[in-house]
């Protein structure tokens, strides 16, 4: 082992601004979403109809419009963008980054099994560990290669699936069978009064539910493509160089949240139950808007006058890995009869209430761990595995 391993790992100092306050917002609109699986069975039952509140249904939509396939397509560009980052510092040490990224990968896959089986079903990280060691293969490739692959397989795949449901559509053009009321009363009942073991029966079922093979495609070309432009802004320099690259980032923001935001509203003006625009809706809304809020963050984060305000939010994303893991720990704890019990109970207009309340909190315990120690303490266990060294 050699002595200067330590240094490989990325200081305070040379963190970028932007890439931080990106993650945090991310870590927001990812608890945004999250909270309505947090309180209620989303994955089976219409949201809508077991919330019929004016309300609840207003809360729904905007979440849905501004969240929904937003923020863990924001946050799949920030970590191909930090991947590539981290395996180019390797590189410039003279170092083979292939042991160090697996360690990398193979402690986030272990990380997400915890968080998937013994605390909450709606774990991305595995899939994020998994679709990680499919970037690897692109990361020699010229940055070109990697846009063009990136655009492709975001764009292709979804033209021709989104085809495929709107033919679907012509015989069942409602989304209603999609869900299973009598699942989502089962995991009602045993969420809020059931006991530890058959907590973690349904946790692993739900997870199933969402993670099988069926489903695994769809997940991996949600989230790869954006791997792959992640890394293609990392190559680039997209965001050590905001200030030459203003214009680049106002066209982008002007041109992706014109495209994600008209395909969040098409099924709302056509219709909001139809198959194949809701499916068109996240697979192009979802990313368009993503970019959006990239380039939007990063031309804030170069006016002084607006940093301030992207600061709190910076230091949650220094510590994003943690925070979204306290995040499941807070929310199970209130909501499964382990805890409160509340599973089932919550409008969605008092999680959103919830939500900003515990996320204030987040950002108050950033800034008092950050004054007292350089990582979040899940980020601190994922460096020293990978560098098999303590990272101060």
């Amino acid at each position: 082992m050699k002595s200067n391993q330590l240094a490989l790992a990325i200081q305070p100092k040379e963190r970028i601004f932007a890439l931080d306050s990106m993650r945090g917002f991310a870590i927001l609109g990812i608890f945004l979403v999250n909270m309505l699986s947090f309180h209620s069975p989303w994955v089976y039952l219409d949201m809508q109809k077991l919330w019929p509140a004016l309300l609840d249904r207003w809360t729904l939509t905007f979440i849905d419009i501004f969240a929904q396939a937003s923020f863990y397509t924001l946050f799949s560009l920030l970590f191909g963008y930090g991947m590539f980052i981290f395996i180019e510092r390797l590189q410039e040490k003279g170092h083979s980054f292939h042991i160090y990224m697996f360690r990398r990968l193979l402690v986030l896959f272990f990380f997400g099994l915890f968080h998937a089986f013994l605390i909450w079903h709606g774990d991305i990280l595995i899939t994020y560990a998994i679709t990680g060691c499919i970037l690897l293969a692109f990361i020699k490739t010229r940055a070109s290669v990697k846009l063009k692959w990136g655009i492709g397989l975001l764009l292709i795949p979804t033209v021709l699936i989104g085809g495929l449901l709107m033919l679907t559509s012509l015989t069942e053009p409602s989304h209603d069978y999609m869900y299973d009321p009598e699942l989502g009363l089962e995991a009602i009942y045993i969420y809020s009064s059931g006991t530890w073991e058959q907590i973690f029966a349904q946790r692993a079922a739900d997870w199933l539910y969402i993670n099988n093979l069926a489903n695994a495609p769809f997940l991996i070309l949600s989230i790869f493509p954006m791997f792959l432009l992640g890394a293609y802004a990392a190559q680039a320099n997209l965001l050590h160089q905001i200030e030459q690259n203003k214009r680049l980032f106002k066209q982008m923001f002007i041109l992706s949240s014109s495209i994600g935001l008209c395909s969040k509203l098409v099924p709302y003006i056509i219709d909001p139950s139809h198959v194949g625009l809701l499916y068109l809706q996240d697979a192009i809304g979802g990313p368009g808007l993503a970019i959006a809020y990239a380039s939007g963050i990063a031309l804030l984060s170069i006016q002084v006058r607006t940093r301030i305000y992207l600061k709190p939010l910076a230091e949650v994303g220094r510590l994003s890995l943690s925070h979204y893991i306290f995040q499941s720990i807070v929310c199970t704890f209130i909501f499964y009869s382990y805890g409160l019990g509340w599973y089932g109970e919550v409008r969605p207009i008092y999680g959103v209430i919830l939500n900003v309340f515990i996320f204030w909190l987040q950002i108050l315990l950033s800034k008092w761990w950050l004054k007292r120690y350089s990582f979040g303490p899940l980020e601190w266990v994922w460096r020293r595995i990978t560098y098999l060294n303590k990272a101060t």
